[in-house]
């Protein structure tokens, strides 16, 4: 029941490996229609997913609330995707989701830059310059949505558990090599270990995303650490009002759990669109 992230530079046979890796163990292969699929059934609009699906967003679009929104939406069905195990994503940052999960296999997907545009040349028609301007433009849009919403580089080999160059190889070897890496590599306690973690952490974005999209009450960067036993609150309110209401919304949402406030108190904040 392992969880497989695929991340990839355009032309690198992202989605042909993940396809034919999901085939070979028989997984679901999580792809960017199903997830924009679940972001929309949240309310997300595709107005929004147009600016921040796996693009750089603007800056104001990178300070604003729906930027929050539709990374917390995200996450929420990132972990419902995964609660089973089972599954290959690709893209929108899987790997530093499922960062810290017992039992997830990370892989990038990489290949030289001459062998990427004359790949896209041949997919799309493109003369060399205009393959170039596209290949560029995706390896910069990838860049700023991790530096956006993870604050990392995506380009560091030491994320993934496989970095896996396709220039000499077909999308089908490529992913007899992953299946078999990562066989060797996750075992059936931290498949089991990996699918109890991603329970917490679909538990704990629930309550964030009731509580501040929902609800709408007025507490800022609200975030949930989440265990076995504890769920940990943490943000920004005005009151203890506030806190003590966000705390009852949490405990009715998971009533086996201890629930605590790191919630600070700040009187008169305030937040701009």
């Amino acid at each position: 029941m392992a969880i497989i992230t695929i991340s990839r530079q355009i032309a690198s046979f992202g989605d042909e490996v993940g396809t034919e890796l999901a085939r070979l163990l028989g997984y679901s292969f999580i792809n960017r229609k199903m997830l924009e699929e679940d972001l929309l059934r949240h309310g997300i609009p595709e107005s929004k997913l147009v600016v921040y699906d796996e693009r750089k967003p603007g800056f104001w679009a990178s300070l604003a609330r729906d930027r929050d929104e539709y990374f917390d939406y995200l996450r929420e069905a990132f972990y419902e995707r995964a609660k089973n195990g089972n599954c290959v994503f690709i893209g929108r940052g899987g790997f530093a989701v499922f960062k810290d999960v017992p039992g997830c296999y990370s892989v990038r997907l990489v290949a030289s830059d001459e062998v990427r545009v004359a790949r896209l040349m041949k997919e799309f028609s493109f003369s060399e310059k205009k393959a170039e301007a596209l290949m560029q433009e995706s390896d910069a849009n990838r860049r700023g949505f991790h530096k956006c919403f993870f604050n990392i580089d995506h380009d560091v080999s030491s994320s993934y558990s496989l970095v896996l160059n396709t220039d000499s190889i077909t999308a089908e070897l490529g992913s007899k090599i992953i299946r078999d890496a990562c066989t060797l590599s996750v075992n059936a306690v931290q498949e089991a270990a990996g699918v109890e973690r991603i329970s917490e952490l679909l538990l704990a974005q629930k309550i964030v995303n009731h509580i501040v999209f929902d609800l709408k009450i007025p507490v800022h960067f609200l975030e949930a650490t989440a265990n076995a036993s504890e769920i940990m609150l943490h943000g920004v309110a005005d009151s203890s009002a506030v806190i003590e209401k966000v705390l009852s919304v949490a405990r009715s949402m998971a009533p086996n759990k201890k629930i605590s406030s790191g919630i600070s108190i700040i009187q008169d904040y305030k937040t701009y669109p």
